[in-house]
């Protein structure tokens, strides 16, 4: 069986809702990361077959196919295929596993994989907002068979069925920030992060024409217990979460660069990771966010492994509470779990985060001189995204 290694992955900063990044075109920002990835791998483009990527919100600036567009907007060869997957929040990770799976079974040798999501411009939710007068996503049908809960309802069920109090959401929320803000501290994001320049407003809000550059993520904030327990919960007035314990909504792009083993032979790369393993699993649509446990138990089970096996867990930070069942259940070593803070402290571009995990799973495995890394996601509609890479 053909194996897929990662020989690089890169992202930009992560924008805060109206910040940096979001007088960005989707298309310009991922073109950016994507000539920028190219660049550091000094891979030959004309090499790469398929460009496969994550983008959620799927209208306007992010419609016909975005992925194709950004390409195409970097200027690089016409003659790579472009997809645009929607996995809902696991879109980009998804990406990763569908083109690791055309790599192992022959039908490629190289591909580029990557998501994009400027939710300043294309606001989470769009496609199916009744403004747009063409209907709503679910069927009759669809609520005859399921209870519709929004990912807020889902998030305190999970709170409720976990037994998992507003004081713990609380101090995991404040652990992220903290572990982010030492991150950026020590420099440990410096070799993902691709520095952006951005079309500068005027305080009245007016494009300049000029440019700034965008260097550091911009959902760090100044956090403490005291300062969360003030705020109001976001899904219930009896809530777990609150704008501090939930994920942000952000500005992004990544990109990563997969091949075959025997490819980055012969091209004289180093890799730095081989991809072991991969899922995508259905998980009970209405509690709707625990794929993770589903999918960690799939990839540990039939990979042999155990959670000691892992040094490093990057999940995505939807809400606290699908973190913390997560590890009510799996019971991993918290320390190796999202060591450089998550969505809730760096903030969650839908469709660009899976890549963004990877990145940072790749570099955390680096750092502290580790062996295997999961990455794992919940997604709207009750699924699970799954990836264990090995460094090499």
């Amino acid at each position: 069986m053909t194996s897929v290694v990662v020989v690089d992955a890169v992202r930009s900063p992560i924008g805060r809702k109206g910040g940096g990044l979001s007088t960005m075109h989707p298309a310009d920002l991922l073109a950016a990361v994507l000539n920028a990835l190219l660049a550091r791998t000094g891979v030959d483009p004309s090499l790469v077959e398929q460009v496969v990527g994550g983008s959620v919100s799927q209208v306007g600036e992010q419609s016909y196919n975005v992925i194709r567009t950004g390409w195409l907007t970097a200027g690089l060869p016409v003659s790579a295929a472009g997809t645009t997957v929607d996995t809902q929040c696991g879109s980009s990770q998804q990406a990763v596993n569908l083109a690791a799976a055309l790599i192992t079974a022959g039908v490629i040798e190289c591909a580029v994989v990557c998501g994009v999501e400027v939710m300043s411009r294309v606001p989470i939710g769009i496609g199916s907002s009744s403004k747009l007068g063409m209907g709503v996503p679910l069927s009759k049908q669809y609520f005859a068979r399921h209870e519709f809960t929004t990912q807020f309802e889902s998030a305190e069920r999970i709170a409720d069925r976990w037994g998992i109090t507003r004081l713990e959401a609380d101090q995991f929320g404040m652990e992220s920030q903290r572990r982010a803000k030492d991150a950026w501290a020590q420099g440990w994001f410096d070799g993902q992060l691709i520095p952006i320049d951005a079309t500068d407003r005027d305080e009245g809000g007016k494009l300049t024409g000029t440019t700034r550059r965008v260097e550091r993520d911009e959902g760090l904030r100044e956090t403490t217990l005291e300062s969360l327990a003030q705020l109001a919960p976001v899904a219930r007035t009896d809530g777990v979460h609150t704008a501090g314990t939930s994920s942000q909504i952000s500005d992004a792009a990544a990109a990563a660069l997969l091949m075959s083993s025997a490819m980055a032979e012969r091209l004289g790369l180093a890799p730095r990771a081989r991809i072991v393993d991969t899922c995508l699993v259905g998980v009970d649509p209405v509690m709707n966010l625990t794929g993770p446990i589903d999918a960690t138990r799939r990839l540990l089970g039939r990979n042999h492994l155990t959670m000691d096996d892992l040094d490093v867990v990057e999940i995505n930070e939807a809400f606290a509470s699908i973190v913390l069942a997560w590890a009510r259940e799996l019971q991993p070593d918290m320390a190796r779990v999202n060591p450089n803070g998550g969505a809730i402290a760096l903030g969650h571009p839908l469709g660009a985060t899976g890549v963004i995990l990877l990145a940072k799973a790749l570099d955390e495995l680096d750092r502290v001189n580790g062996h295997r890394g999961l990455v794992t996601m919940c997604c709207g509609g009750g699924l699970g995204t799954g990836t264990i890479v090995e460094r090499i």
